[in-house]
């Protein structure tokens, strides 16, 4: 009887951990296994630095036709779309962070990401992240570079 019973509280911890998706004003969550805005978010958080106050991200974009739609403010950011056709000073419409579609394996996930910081000054990595107790983290050194501008 206590083996059940702590086998129903350890179901009942991991439960717990996971990160649930809920609809952003887009609507419902899109792509992936349901964790893509979570892993996403994961990267924007620990490897970008990105927050809601000191340093806010450039705006979002997504590789080819992925396009999940998530609630970025629950989940610690403040994401703008990125707006090619934005009308201004075109030096900021080369301003953006991207991300591709999360690649998940047993290890957790692997994700293209890039950052450009104007014209001709940006940078490409892929990112490991992986799945605890603490929802998805991305482990020191786990973000390696593919290219620069």
């Amino acid at each position: 009887m206590r083996v059940l019973a702590a086998l129903a509280a350890s179901s009942l911890l991991l439960g717990a951990c996971a990160t649930p998706i809920e609809p952003g004003p887009g609507g419902p969550p899109t792509g992936g296994n349901g964790n893509d805005c979570a892993v996403i978010a994961a990267i924007a958080r620990e490897h970008y630095r990105f927050n809601t106050t000191d340093n806010r991200p450039p705006p979002i974009r997504f590789d080819g036709d992925y396009a999940p739609r998530c609630d970025w403010s629950r989940l610690g950011l403040a994401f703008q779309p990125w707006n090619p056709d934005a009308s201004g000073d075109p030096r900021e419409r080369e301003r953006w962070v991207s991300f591709g579609r999360p690649v998940y394996d047993g290890r957790g996930a692997v994700v293209e990401t890039s950052i450009m910081h104007g014209p001709w000054a940006g940078v490409g990595h892929e990112c490991r992240v992986i799945s605890g107790f603490a929802g998805w983290t991305v482990p020191e050194g786990s973000c390696r570079e593919t290219w620069v501008s």
